[in-house]
Protein backbone atom coordinates (compact mmCIF):
# COMPACT_ATOMS: atom_id res chain seq x y z
CA UNK A 1 0.00 0.00 0.00
CA UNK A 2 1.42 3.38 -1.02
CA UNK A 3 1.68 6.41 1.17
CA UNK A 4 -1.00 8.08 -0.86
CA UNK A 5 -3.39 5.26 -0.14
CA UNK A 6 -2.36 4.45 3.42
CA UNK A 7 -4.58 4.16 6.40
CA UNK A 8 -2.88 4.36 9.80
CA UNK A 9 0.64 5.71 9.81
CA UNK A 10 1.66 3.90 13.01
CA UNK A 11 0.03 2.33 16.07
CA UNK A 12 -0.92 4.86 18.67
CA UNK A 13 -1.72 4.81 22.35
CA UNK A 14 -4.59 7.17 21.51
CA UNK A 15 -6.19 4.40 19.49
CA UNK A 16 -5.78 2.06 22.47
CA UNK A 17 -7.21 4.46 25.03
CA UNK A 18 -10.29 5.48 23.06
CA UNK A 19 -12.77 3.89 20.74
CA UNK A 20 -12.75 5.37 17.20
CA UNK A 21 -15.96 7.34 17.74
CA UNK A 22 -14.64 8.72 21.04
CA UNK A 23 -11.40 9.72 19.34
CA UNK A 24 -13.36 11.51 16.61
CA UNK A 25 -15.56 13.31 19.13
CA UNK A 26 -12.54 14.52 21.12
CA UNK A 27 -10.56 15.70 18.08
CA UNK A 28 -13.69 17.38 16.74
CA UNK A 29 -14.26 19.11 20.07
CA UNK A 30 -10.65 20.33 20.17
CA UNK A 31 -11.08 21.87 16.73
CA UNK A 32 -14.15 23.79 17.96
CA UNK A 33 -12.25 26.31 20.06
CA UNK A 34 -12.50 28.97 17.35
CA UNK A 35 -16.32 29.03 16.95
CA UNK A 36 -16.77 28.49 20.68
CA UNK A 37 -14.55 31.47 21.50
CA UNK A 38 -15.99 33.83 18.89
CA UNK A 39 -19.51 32.84 17.83
CA UNK A 40 -20.97 31.93 21.24
CA UNK A 41 -20.05 35.42 22.39
CA UNK A 42 -21.65 37.29 19.46
CA UNK A 43 -25.19 37.66 20.88
CA UNK A 44 -23.74 39.27 24.01
CA UNK A 45 -21.83 42.08 22.29
CA UNK A 46 -24.48 44.78 22.91
CA UNK A 47 -24.69 43.91 26.61
CA UNK A 48 -20.88 43.94 26.89
CA UNK A 49 -20.80 47.45 25.43
CA UNK A 50 -23.51 48.58 27.87
CA UNK A 51 -22.07 46.98 31.00
CA UNK A 52 -18.48 48.07 30.38
CA UNK A 53 -19.47 51.54 29.07
CA UNK A 54 -17.56 50.86 25.85
CA UNK A 55 -18.11 51.82 22.24
CA UNK A 56 -19.09 49.34 19.55
CA UNK A 57 -15.64 49.65 18.01
CA UNK A 58 -13.95 48.93 21.34
CA UNK A 59 -16.09 45.84 21.88
CA UNK A 60 -15.33 44.67 18.33
CA UNK A 61 -11.67 44.79 19.33
CA UNK A 62 -12.32 41.88 21.69
CA UNK A 63 -13.25 39.77 18.64
CA UNK A 64 -10.15 40.88 16.75
CA UNK A 65 -7.99 40.02 19.77
CA UNK A 66 -9.50 36.55 19.92
CA UNK A 67 -8.84 35.94 16.22
CA UNK A 68 -5.23 37.12 16.54
CA UNK A 69 -4.72 34.87 19.53
CA UNK A 70 -6.16 31.90 17.67
CA UNK A 71 -3.76 32.57 14.80
CA UNK A 72 -0.51 33.34 16.56
CA UNK A 73 -1.09 30.82 19.34
CA UNK A 74 -0.81 28.06 16.76
CA UNK A 75 2.71 29.23 15.86
CA UNK A 76 3.72 28.49 19.46
CA UNK A 77 1.72 25.32 20.10
CA UNK A 78 2.47 23.63 16.77
CA UNK A 79 6.29 23.61 16.98
CA UNK A 80 6.11 22.79 20.71
CA UNK A 81 4.06 19.70 19.90
CA UNK A 82 6.73 18.59 17.42
CA UNK A 83 9.32 18.83 20.22
CA UNK A 84 7.42 17.75 23.34
CA UNK A 85 4.83 15.47 21.77
CA UNK A 86 1.15 16.19 21.27
CA UNK A 87 -0.23 15.40 24.71
CA UNK A 88 1.53 17.86 27.03
CA UNK A 89 1.06 21.03 24.92
CA UNK A 90 -2.63 20.36 24.33
CA UNK A 91 -3.27 19.75 28.04
CA UNK A 92 -1.43 22.96 28.96
CA UNK A 93 -3.34 24.87 26.27
CA UNK A 94 -6.75 23.65 27.46
CA UNK A 95 -5.88 24.41 31.08
CA UNK A 96 -4.86 27.98 30.14
CA UNK A 97 -8.06 28.32 28.09
CA UNK A 98 -10.14 27.34 31.10
CA UNK A 99 -8.38 29.81 33.42
CA UNK A 100 -8.42 32.68 30.90
CA UNK A 101 -12.16 32.14 30.28
CA UNK A 102 -12.81 32.55 34.00
CA UNK A 103 -10.68 35.70 34.01
CA UNK A 104 -12.69 37.06 31.05
CA UNK A 105 -15.84 36.62 33.14
CA UNK A 106 -14.32 38.89 35.79
CA UNK A 107 -12.90 41.55 33.42
CA UNK A 108 -13.52 45.07 34.82
CA UNK A 109 -13.23 46.96 31.51
CA UNK A 110 -13.14 46.38 27.77
CA UNK A 111 -9.35 46.79 27.48
CA UNK A 112 -8.67 44.14 30.09
CA UNK A 113 -11.21 41.94 28.36
CA UNK A 114 -9.40 42.40 25.02
CA UNK A 115 -6.08 41.31 26.54
CA UNK A 116 -7.70 38.30 28.17
CA UNK A 117 -9.44 37.41 24.92
CA UNK A 118 -6.05 37.43 23.20
CA UNK A 119 -4.77 35.00 25.84
CA UNK A 120 -7.91 32.87 25.60
CA UNK A 121 -7.57 32.61 21.82
CA UNK A 122 -3.87 31.76 22.02
CA UNK A 123 -4.59 29.00 24.55
CA UNK A 124 -7.46 27.57 22.51
CA UNK A 125 -5.22 27.53 19.44
CA UNK A 126 -3.36 24.57 20.92
CA UNK A 127 -6.42 22.36 20.53
CA UNK A 128 -6.96 23.44 16.93
CA UNK A 129 -3.41 22.99 15.67
CA UNK A 130 -2.63 19.81 17.62
CA UNK A 131 -5.87 18.08 16.62
CA UNK A 132 -4.80 18.44 12.98
CA UNK A 133 -1.32 17.16 13.85
CA UNK A 134 -2.78 14.15 15.67
CA UNK A 135 -4.78 13.21 12.56
CA UNK A 136 -1.58 13.51 10.53
CA UNK A 137 0.18 11.23 13.05
CA UNK A 138 -2.50 8.58 12.77
CA UNK A 139 -3.42 8.66 9.09
CA UNK A 140 -1.89 9.38 5.70
CA UNK A 141 -3.02 9.92 2.12
CA UNK A 142 -6.67 9.34 1.35
CA UNK A 143 -7.33 8.10 4.89
CA UNK A 144 -6.22 11.47 6.26
CA UNK A 145 -8.34 13.33 3.71
CA UNK A 146 -11.32 11.19 4.67
CA UNK A 147 -10.81 11.93 8.36
CA UNK A 148 -10.43 15.66 7.79
CA UNK A 149 -13.63 15.51 5.74
CA UNK A 150 -15.44 13.96 8.69
CA UNK A 151 -14.16 16.75 10.93
CA UNK A 152 -15.79 19.24 8.56
CA UNK A 153 -19.06 18.23 10.21
CA UNK A 154 -17.85 20.21 13.22
CA UNK A 155 -16.87 23.20 11.10
CA UNK A 156 -20.30 23.24 9.49
CA UNK A 157 -22.36 22.84 12.65
CA UNK A 158 -20.29 24.69 15.27
CA UNK A 159 -20.77 28.24 13.84
CA UNK A 160 -24.53 27.62 13.79
CA UNK A 161 -24.88 26.09 17.23
CA UNK A 162 -22.48 28.40 19.08
CA UNK A 163 -24.43 31.68 18.66
CA UNK A 164 -27.72 29.85 19.29
CA UNK A 165 -26.33 28.47 22.56
CA UNK A 166 -24.99 31.91 23.43
CA UNK A 167 -28.38 33.50 22.78
CA UNK A 168 -30.16 30.94 24.92
CA UNK A 169 -27.66 31.40 27.74
CA UNK A 170 -28.48 35.12 27.80
CA UNK A 171 -32.00 34.17 28.90
CA UNK A 172 -30.60 32.76 32.15
CA UNK A 173 -27.34 34.66 32.63
CA UNK A 174 -25.38 37.65 31.35
CA UNK A 175 -22.30 37.85 29.12
CA UNK A 176 -20.06 36.98 32.04
CA UNK A 177 -21.98 33.74 32.44
CA UNK A 178 -21.13 32.80 28.84
CA UNK A 179 -17.43 32.91 29.73
CA UNK A 180 -18.11 30.77 32.80
CA UNK A 181 -19.77 28.22 30.50
CA UNK A 182 -16.74 28.37 28.18
CA UNK A 183 -14.53 27.70 31.20
CA UNK A 184 -16.71 24.71 32.04
CA UNK A 185 -16.38 23.38 28.50
CA UNK A 186 -12.63 23.81 28.77
CA UNK A 187 -12.58 21.88 32.04
CA UNK A 188 -14.57 19.00 30.52
CA UNK A 189 -12.25 18.86 27.49
CA UNK A 190 -9.22 18.97 29.78
CA UNK A 191 -10.50 15.96 31.70
CA UNK A 192 -11.43 14.09 28.51
CA UNK A 193 -8.03 14.80 26.94
CA UNK A 194 -6.14 13.86 30.09
CA UNK A 195 -7.94 10.54 30.34
CA UNK A 196 -8.37 9.66 26.68
CA UNK A 197 -5.77 11.34 24.48
CA UNK A 198 -2.62 9.27 24.30
CA UNK A 199 0.67 10.39 22.82
CA UNK A 200 0.63 10.00 19.02
CA UNK A 201 4.16 11.27 18.31
CA UNK A 202 6.79 8.82 19.64
CA UNK A 203 10.02 10.21 21.13
CA UNK A 204 12.16 9.04 18.23
CA UNK A 205 10.05 11.08 15.79
CA UNK A 206 10.27 14.36 17.73
CA UNK A 207 12.34 17.38 16.87
CA UNK A 208 15.23 18.61 18.99
CA UNK A 209 14.32 21.33 21.45
CA UNK A 210 15.61 24.85 21.05
CA UNK A 211 14.81 28.03 19.20
CA UNK A 212 17.48 27.44 16.56
CA UNK A 213 16.01 24.08 15.57
CA UNK A 214 12.49 25.50 15.56
CA UNK A 215 13.64 28.32 13.30
CA UNK A 216 15.33 25.82 10.99
CA UNK A 217 12.14 23.76 10.72
CA UNK A 218 10.05 26.83 9.95
CA UNK A 219 12.59 27.93 7.34
CA UNK A 220 12.34 24.55 5.58
CA UNK A 221 8.55 24.71 5.62
CA UNK A 222 8.20 28.27 4.30
CA UNK A 223 10.62 27.48 1.46
CA UNK A 224 8.53 24.53 0.34
CA UNK A 225 6.57 25.99 -2.58
CA UNK A 226 3.89 23.35 -2.62
CA UNK A 227 3.21 23.59 1.11
CA UNK A 228 2.96 27.37 0.95
CA UNK A 229 0.73 27.24 -2.13
CA UNK A 230 -1.59 24.80 -0.36
CA UNK A 231 -1.48 27.01 2.73
CA UNK A 232 -2.51 30.09 0.73
CA UNK A 233 -5.25 28.05 -0.94
CA UNK A 234 -6.49 26.86 2.46
CA UNK A 235 -6.38 30.35 3.99
CA UNK A 236 -8.06 31.97 0.99
CA UNK A 237 -10.86 29.40 1.08
CA UNK A 238 -11.37 30.08 4.77
CA UNK A 239 -11.27 33.81 4.01
CA UNK A 240 -14.18 33.39 1.60
CA UNK A 241 -16.11 31.40 4.20
CA UNK A 242 -15.40 33.91 6.97
CA UNK A 243 -16.38 36.79 4.70
CA UNK A 244 -19.67 34.98 4.14
CA UNK A 245 -20.14 34.42 7.90
CA UNK A 246 -19.38 38.08 8.65
CA UNK A 247 -21.35 39.68 5.83
CA UNK A 248 -24.29 37.42 5.03
CA UNK A 249 -26.44 38.56 8.01
CA UNK A 250 -26.38 42.13 6.67
CA UNK A 251 -27.00 40.98 3.08
CA UNK A 252 -30.04 38.88 3.97
CA UNK A 253 -31.50 41.19 6.62
CA UNK A 254 -30.52 44.69 5.46
CA UNK A 255 -30.10 44.39 1.68
CA UNK A 256 -32.99 42.00 1.04
CA UNK A 257 -35.09 42.92 4.10
CA UNK A 258 -35.67 39.50 5.65
CA UNK A 259 -35.92 38.60 9.32
CA UNK A 260 -33.10 37.21 11.49
CA UNK A 261 -35.08 33.97 11.74
CA UNK A 262 -35.16 33.64 7.95
CA UNK A 263 -31.43 34.32 7.83
CA UNK A 264 -30.93 31.56 10.39
CA UNK A 265 -32.75 29.11 8.11
CA UNK A 266 -30.57 30.04 5.13
CA UNK A 267 -27.42 29.91 7.25
CA UNK A 268 -28.36 26.44 8.41
CA UNK A 269 -29.10 25.31 4.86
CA UNK A 270 -25.70 26.50 3.68
CA UNK A 271 -24.00 24.72 6.58
CA UNK A 272 -25.77 21.53 5.53
CA UNK A 273 -24.28 22.02 2.06
CA UNK A 274 -20.80 22.33 3.57
CA UNK A 275 -21.23 19.21 5.68
CA UNK A 276 -22.84 17.16 2.89
CA UNK A 277 -20.17 17.98 0.30
CA UNK A 278 -17.35 17.20 2.73
CA UNK A 279 -18.91 13.84 3.61
CA UNK A 280 -19.48 12.94 -0.03
CA UNK A 281 -15.88 13.87 -0.72
CA UNK A 282 -14.76 11.74 2.22
CA UNK A 283 -16.58 8.74 0.79
CA UNK A 284 -15.18 9.00 -2.72
CA UNK A 285 -11.66 10.27 -1.97
CA UNK A 286 -10.26 6.73 -1.95
CA UNK A 287 -11.35 6.25 -5.57
CA UNK A 288 -10.80 9.80 -6.84
CA UNK A 289 -7.86 11.02 -4.75
CA UNK A 290 -7.51 14.24 -2.72
CA UNK A 291 -5.73 16.10 -5.54
CA UNK A 292 -8.59 15.70 -7.99
CA UNK A 293 -11.24 16.48 -5.38
CA UNK A 294 -9.36 19.66 -4.49
CA UNK A 295 -9.29 20.74 -8.13
CA UNK A 296 -13.02 20.07 -8.49
CA UNK A 297 -13.69 22.22 -5.42
CA UNK A 298 -11.51 25.05 -6.70
CA UNK A 299 -13.07 25.08 -10.17
CA UNK A 300 -16.54 25.07 -8.61
CA UNK A 301 -15.63 27.92 -6.25
CA UNK A 302 -14.30 30.08 -9.10
CA UNK A 303 -17.37 29.50 -11.29
CA UNK A 304 -19.77 30.20 -8.43
CA UNK A 305 -17.72 33.17 -7.21
CA UNK A 306 -18.01 34.78 -10.63
CA UNK A 307 -21.74 34.01 -10.65
CA UNK A 308 -22.11 35.65 -7.23
CA UNK A 309 -20.45 38.83 -8.45
CA UNK A 310 -22.70 38.91 -11.52
CA UNK A 311 -25.80 38.29 -9.40
CA UNK A 312 -24.96 41.13 -7.02
CA UNK A 313 -24.04 43.68 -9.70
CA UNK A 314 -27.08 42.72 -11.80
CA UNK A 315 -29.43 42.91 -8.75
CA UNK A 316 -30.58 39.39 -9.53
CA UNK A 317 -32.29 38.91 -6.17
CA UNK A 318 -31.93 36.77 -3.08
CA UNK A 319 -32.57 33.41 -4.78
CA UNK A 320 -29.57 33.81 -7.08
CA UNK A 321 -27.34 35.12 -4.28
CA UNK A 322 -28.38 32.36 -1.89
CA UNK A 323 -27.74 29.70 -4.55
CA UNK A 324 -24.20 31.05 -4.90
CA UNK A 325 -23.70 31.09 -1.13
CA UNK A 326 -24.85 27.47 -0.94
CA UNK A 327 -22.60 26.26 -3.75
CA UNK A 328 -19.60 28.19 -2.42
CA UNK A 329 -20.00 26.46 0.93
CA UNK A 330 -20.26 23.13 -0.90
CA UNK A 331 -17.03 23.89 -2.73
CA UNK A 332 -15.23 24.58 0.54
CA UNK A 333 -16.38 21.20 1.79
CA UNK A 334 -14.07 19.77 -0.90
CA UNK A 335 -11.28 22.34 -0.63
CA UNK A 336 -10.75 22.43 3.17
CA UNK A 337 -10.16 18.73 3.99
CA UNK A 338 -8.08 17.97 0.90
CA UNK A 339 -5.76 20.99 1.18
CA UNK A 340 -5.12 20.03 4.79
CA UNK A 341 -4.37 16.40 3.98
CA UNK A 342 -2.14 17.23 1.01
CA UNK A 343 -0.25 19.94 2.90
CA UNK A 344 0.54 17.86 6.00
CA UNK A 345 1.26 14.53 4.29
CA UNK A 346 4.94 15.23 3.34
CA UNK A 347 5.79 16.43 6.89
CA UNK A 348 4.74 13.70 9.34
CA UNK A 349 7.43 14.54 11.94
CA UNK A 350 6.80 18.30 11.90
CA UNK A 351 3.05 18.19 11.31
CA UNK A 352 2.53 20.51 14.28
CA UNK A 353 4.70 23.23 12.73
CA UNK A 354 3.14 22.78 9.28
CA UNK A 355 -0.34 22.87 10.82
CA UNK A 356 0.64 26.02 12.73
CA UNK A 357 1.61 27.82 9.53
CA UNK A 358 -1.75 26.89 8.02
CA UNK A 359 -3.58 28.08 11.12
CA UNK A 360 -1.70 31.37 11.27
CA UNK A 361 -2.52 32.07 7.63
CA UNK A 362 -6.12 30.97 8.11
CA UNK A 363 -6.95 33.25 11.03
CA UNK A 364 -4.86 36.16 9.75
CA UNK A 365 -6.85 36.17 6.53
CA UNK A 366 -10.09 35.76 8.49
CA UNK A 367 -9.26 38.73 10.71
CA UNK A 368 -8.37 40.82 7.63
CA UNK A 369 -11.48 40.13 5.55
CA UNK A 370 -14.06 40.58 8.32
CA UNK A 371 -13.94 44.42 8.29
CA UNK A 372 -13.78 44.61 4.48
CA UNK A 373 -17.25 43.18 3.88
CA UNK A 374 -18.81 46.20 5.58
CA UNK A 375 -16.85 49.04 3.99
CA UNK A 376 -19.90 50.18 1.99
CA UNK A 377 -22.25 50.05 4.95
CA UNK A 378 -25.00 47.63 5.89
CA UNK A 379 -27.06 48.04 2.72
CA UNK A 380 -24.67 46.87 0.01
CA UNK A 381 -23.68 43.32 -0.93
CA UNK A 382 -20.95 44.47 -3.31
CA UNK A 383 -18.01 44.36 -0.84
CA UNK A 384 -18.96 40.85 0.28
CA UNK A 385 -19.16 39.60 -3.31
CA UNK A 386 -15.86 41.23 -4.24
CA UNK A 387 -14.04 39.83 -1.20
CA UNK A 388 -15.36 36.32 -1.79
CA UNK A 389 -14.42 36.41 -5.49
CA UNK A 390 -10.93 37.70 -4.74
CA UNK A 391 -10.43 34.98 -2.14
CA UNK A 392 -11.49 32.02 -4.29
CA UNK A 393 -9.56 33.19 -7.36
CA UNK A 394 -6.49 33.92 -5.24
CA UNK A 395 -6.52 30.43 -3.76
CA UNK A 396 -6.99 28.73 -7.12
CA UNK A 397 -4.48 30.97 -8.89
CA UNK A 398 -1.70 30.54 -6.33
CA UNK A 399 -2.12 26.77 -6.27
CA UNK A 400 -2.11 26.60 -10.08
CA UNK A 401 1.01 28.77 -10.32
CA UNK A 402 3.10 27.42 -7.45
CA UNK A 403 1.52 24.18 -6.23
CA UNK A 404 2.90 21.71 -8.72
CA UNK A 405 4.53 18.58 -7.33
CA UNK A 406 8.27 18.68 -6.88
Amino acid sequence: MSAAEGTAVRPSTAALRMKPWQQFMLLGALSMFAPLSTDMYLPALPSVAHDLHASTAAVALTLTASMLGLGFGQVVAGPLSDTLGRRRPVLIGIALYTVSSLLCAAAPDVWTLSVLRLLQGAAGAAGIVISRAVVSDLFSGTAAARYFARLMIVMGLAPILAPVIGGELLHVTDWRGIFVVLAGIGAVLLLASWRGLGETLPPEARQHAGFANMRAVIRVLVHDRRLMALTVCYAAGFGAVFAYISGSPFVVEKVFGHSPQFFGLLFGLNAVGLVASSQIGGRIVTRVGPERLLHVGLVLSCIVGAALALSVFAHAGLIAVEACFFLLMCSYGLVGPNTTALALAPFPHVAGSASALMGLAQFSVGAAVAPLVGVAGQHSAVPLAVVMVVMVFTGAGVLAAFGERA
